[in-house]
């Protein structure tokens, strides 16, 4: 019996300085969201029983780009740039975009004419002229202020 108290005795005091000596944490931590976050693009599902349709149950990019099919709109304006002209100082190539840098390939006017030339355009420099053929591009910026800043 001596022996069997003496380990209750030994665990107790073990438990309770191992108790002791843990610093407190705090494990209910969350990251804090500041400004405006983007909308969330989801839809009602499928109903009880049902298979739910690409509308029902698409999110984010892929329903952004379903909705505006719907309304026939092309989200991701995929087209190409108008390539009738040579861009000048008085009327550039217009380059839209939705962030503050874009890449651009310019084969010159009339299109093929010269290898493709790849610039970056930004939206704080009003000109980028093609070394090989003079065409003038210029931005179109139409994103928002400050969204790629992190």
């Amino acid at each position: 019996m001596s022996f069997l108290t003496s380990r209750i005795a030994l665990a107790s005091r073990v438990s309770t300085r191992s108790a002791l000596s843990v610093p407190a944490r705090n494990f209910a931590t969350s990251i804090r969201l500041r400004g405006e976050a983007p909308p969330i693009l989801q839809g009602t599902g499928p109903k009880r029983g049902e298979i739910g349709s690409d509308e029902q149950q698409s999110t984010g990019l892929e329903r952004f780009e379903l909705m505006g099919k719907l309304h026939g709109v092309d989200v991701f304006d995929f087209g190409p740039l108008e390539a009738d002209r040579i861009g000048t100082l008085e009327k550039p190539i217009v380059v839209p975009s939705m962030y503050p840098e874009q890449i651009i390939g310019c084969t010159g006017f009339p299109a093929e004419s010269h290898e493709t030339l790849w610039f970056t355009l930004k939206k704080d420099k009003k000109f980028t002229r093609c070394s090989r053929c003079g065409s003038v591009y210029t931005m179109d910026f139409r994103g928002v202020e400050g969204q790629d800043e992190h």
